[in-house]
């Protein structure tokens, strides 16, 4: 290498960095919030990653991303939903939230555009004004996952026929616990089985009701969706291969974690989904002219070695249902 060549390649090494700092303050600027953590939401954050390149965007190249994590702190969540507001980015996507936390009265009070995934109806939240015309600044993508208790538990039935008494473990810091309480106790009627529910809120709870359900011999357990709960998804799953209870879960990251069995609908969809509407927006598309997104796509996932782990054998109709087996 030349003398001048070396000199100019240093400068140029010096440089860098600040050439790239300016470059970033005119890239536009995602706010990504979550009610979970940076660990928990891997898949999430590549799916909308993905939704964000199908709309011409990719972190890095042409746009920043800032990412809050509430770590499950739900009380946590409205503060940095005003930091980010504060910042003034383009889009806020918000992801792993509650029913009622103040973050959405945080996004609706600003004139921040924002794409929030919901588990449940986001119309009856007040987040958007209707389904097809969302209207404000707020539309959203609604997994509808608080309405899957009939056919989660109906798979655990397939799974553990002899099941005659079943478990569900809800967050009891969702407004919405008591509903989903209530649709799984009418399923589980509706399969001629008795539920218990189990209403938890930190790591010792989760722990207790575990033990609780092997004391009185539940023969298996439906663990309900939180935010809470998918940060916590490799403490759970152990805990039920502890003791050998059969659990479904309404989030996949379970089972990839050691759980035995999910449904849900298919997470990577909805948060492509959210990714490419953050995408739209940052190109002029108004999220009042954006309709509220709904997956169509559900799968669900077993784990035969977990099962085999707990002594079970998995109904060949299961599985040939399933969208994916890990062996």
């Amino acid at each position: 290498m030349r003398r001048r060549d070396f000199i100019v390649g240093a400068g140029a090494a010096v440089a860098w960095p600040l050439a790239a700092r300016a470059q970033q303050r005119t890239m536009p600027v995602v706010g990504y919030l979550s009610g979970r953590s940076l660990e928990s939401d891997r898949l999430t954050l590549a799916a909308v990653r993905d939704g964000l390149k199908e709309s011409g965007f990719e972190e890095g190249r042409n746009l920043v991303v800032e990412h809050r994590f509430a770590n499950g702190q739900y009380d946590r969540v409205p503060a940095l939903a005003a930091e980010l507001i504060g910042q003034g980015v383009g889009v806020i996507v918000y992801v792993g939230g509650t029913l009622d936390d103040r973050a959405h009265q945080e996004l609706l009070a600003s004139n921040t555009p924002a794409v929030v995934v919901v588990g449940s109806d986001p119309v009856n939240l007040g987040l958007p004004g209707s389904f097809n015309r969302p209207g404000g600044n707020v539309t959203a993508v609604s997994n509808f996952v608080t309405e899957l208790s009939g056919k989660i538990l109906g798979l655990l039935h397939e799974l553990v026929p002899g099941a005659k008494v079943v478990g569900v473990i809800v967050d009891e810091n969702l407004s919405d616990a008591t509903t989903v309480v209530d649709d799984a106790r009418n399923a589980a009627a509706a399969l001629g089985v008795q539920l218990v529910p189990f209403k938890v809120g930190s790591d010792s709870e989760i722990e207790s009701s575990f033990a609780t359900m092997s004391e009185r011999r539940i023969g298996a357990v439906h663990v309900a969706t939180s935010p809470f709960f998918v940060t916590r998804a490799a403490l759970i799953a152990g805990l039920a291969m502890r003791y050998k209870l059969p659990a479904i879960y309404a989030r996949r990251e379970f089972v990839e974690t050691g759980g035995l069995m999910s449904y849900s609908s298919d997470v990577a969809e909805g948060y492509r989904i959210a990714g490419n509407y953050a995408g739209r927006i940052l190109k002029g598309t108004k999220p009042a002219d954006l309709p509220v997104a709904r997956p169509t796509k559900f799968e669900l996932v077993i784990n035969l070695k977990t099962a085999s782990a707990i002594g079970l054998d998995v109904p060949p109709k299961l599985l040939a249902l399933a969208d994916r087996v890990i062996e």
